[in-house]
């Protein structure tokens, strides 16, 4: 099933430029406060807290004037500073339950004590200005939570869970419905608070003992007004946010977008042939720089690839090219004098094609070997003790006229090289120095700087200066007439290229000095 939507998804997806994705993350990114404030409920439970805080605070002045007013109460005393601790809200619209609308109150037991009818006259005024002033419903009881004001109400709200909590010594909030809520504007199913009322419940005291309770509600104040009243500070957030997102927009497009644009056209004229990867902008990321960076190197390898096959398609062609003409020409001629052309004449015509032909064939394995070294891969995890290959080239290659001392160190690391590489790089070197003309061959190896060199140096001639840059050049050779193919070194350098190696002439007074450079494993 989830496949089956990934496949409906990846048919379906439309095709977006970079910067649409980029305007549409930063769009998205910013309207997060806004959701969040609306379906996350954040702003709208700011509002139900605040209303909290000031039924909070309206109760704390109330009831302390009922304590100082109640009929044979003590004066109250000072506060020490250290004993201030405000009293924080608790509600939280997301997990306070809401609970059902305020029953109406139960018949009372009994009239109200004379001291608790007699506050009751004398705050009955305040709590009526109060009233008048903050809209909010306050209602008095008396030490067993019988209705005292307003007056003539009657009944008792003793079983409420808040006025239980009040008579026990302690505060209480809670969220109860609000019957009287009527819907206005269809939007208002957003706001959770719309049909809700806060009411508060707080202890009077006297003496330490609660001989009333102050019961406050009121509806909190509405989402939607309440962003109405602070429109200019949500129009200013949202300018501010739109401001944060054209800055944004703009360094992302010219860090990432733009540069991204350039390459892209730049990579489509190298593919052409033409142009060249620019440098990066200034303001662009540091990845996408890196990314210029590859992509010139690549473009560079290309063209130095380009450029190989071009001369090595040159070179391929100009080396079969001597040996085909040789055989046609010995074919035409027979061909041409084939009465009048005696025997032996015949022979050599046909030895002479054949030699041609054995050129062609050597050329082409080898071409095949060079082919298989230019594609060779390093082999993970690749350990050879090094001394064992050159050891079998060493007993292979020597002989009464050409001899071959080895310098090893007792201990050597092993290398990350294939083991028959290096033995027919060796092989190659050495086959090498015997037909230059050298008899005596020096192979030795040594640690050094976490790789391992291994040296080659033999008494012949030497390569003549002017041949030093080219002999690693496919098909040069110094004895074509000998039938060299002038590939063995470019194998050589191919096959250590694959294992991360490589190989370097070195100069000395006499003969050739090669060094293979390997690998430490």
């Amino acid at each position: 099933m989830i496949e089956r939507l990934k496949a409906l998804v990846r048919r379906r997806w439309p095709r977006l430029r970079l910067r649409t994705i980029l305007l549409a993350t930063l769009l998205f990114v910013a309207a997060l406060p806004g959701v969040g404030a609306v379906f996350l409920r954040v702003y709208e439970n700011t509002l139900v807290r605040q209303t909290e805080a000031e039924l909070i605070a309206q109760s704390a002045a109330l009831a302390a004037t009922a304590s100082a007013l109640w009929p044979d109460a003590p004066p109250l005393g000072a506060v020490a500073a250290e004993d201030v601790a405000p009293e924080p809200p608790s509600i939280d619209l997301n997990a306070t339950p809401i609970l059902p609308e305020r029953p109406a109150p139960s018949r009372a037991a009994a009239p109200p004590p004379p001291r608790a009818a007699e506050a009751a006259t004398r705050l009955a005024p305040i709590l009526a200005h109060t009233r008048q002033t903050t809209a909010a419903s306050i209602i008095l009881l008396d030490g067993r939570g019988d209705i005292l004001i307003p007056a003539g109400t009657g009944g008792s709200f003793a079983a409420l869970p808040e006025v239980r909590a009040a008579l026990a010594g302690g505060t209480e909030t809670v969220l109860r419905r609000n019957g009287a809520y009527r819907q206005v504007y269809w939007f208002e199913w957003l706001s959770r608070a719309a049909a809700i009322r806060v009411h508060h419940a707080r202890p009077v005291t006297v003496d330490g003992e609660v001989v009333g309770v102050l019961l406050l509600s009121r509806s909190a104040r509405a989402l939607f007004r309440g962003m109405y009243e602070d429109r200019g500070k949500i129009a200013i957030g949202i300018l501010a946010i739109f401001a944060t997102l054209v800055l944004l927009s703009g360094l992302l497009s010219r860090g990432i977008a733009r540069p991204i644009e350039a390459l892209s056209g730049a990579t489509r004229e190298v593919a052409r042939g033409r142009g060249r990867v620019p440098d990066p902008p200034p303001t662009a990321a540091i990845e996408i720089q890196a990314l210029y960076a590859d992509f010139r190197d690549m473009a560079a390898a290309i063209e130095r690839r380009s450029r190989y096959l071009r001369d090595f398609a040159h070179s391929v062609s100009h080396e079969f090219k001597t040996p085909l003409a040789g055989i046609r020409g010995a074919i035409e001629l027979i061909q041409d004098h084939h009465a009048t052309m005696d025997e032996r004449e015949r022979q050599t015509f046909l030895a002479n094609a054949m030699a041609d032909a054995e050129r062609l064939s050597h050329l082409l394995t080898r071409l095949l070997d060079l082919a298989r070294a230019d594609m060779a891969r390093p082999e993970a995890g690749t350990a050879v003790d090094v001394a064992l290959p050159i050891r079998r080239v060493a007993d292979a290659q020597r002989t009464p006229a050409f001899d071959i001392d080895i310098d090893l160190p007792p201990e050597l690391p092993r290398a990350a090289c294939p083991e028959a590489a290096l033995e027919a790089v060796l092989s190659s070197l050495v086959e090498n120095s015997r037909h230059a003309g050298a008899r005596r061959v020096r192979i030795a190896a040594r640690a050094e700087d976490g790789a391992i060199l291994v040296e080659t140096q033999d008494d012949g001639p030497g390569i003549a200066p002017a041949d030093r840059e080219r002999i690693f050049e496919p098909f040069f050779t110094s004895r074509r007439a000998a039938g060299g193919t002038g590939l063995g070194l470019a194998i050589a350098r191919s096959l250590l290229d694959a294992s991360g190696g490589d190989i370097a002439l070195l100069a000395s007074e006499r003969g050739a000095r090669f060094r293979l450079t390997l690998p430490a494993a």
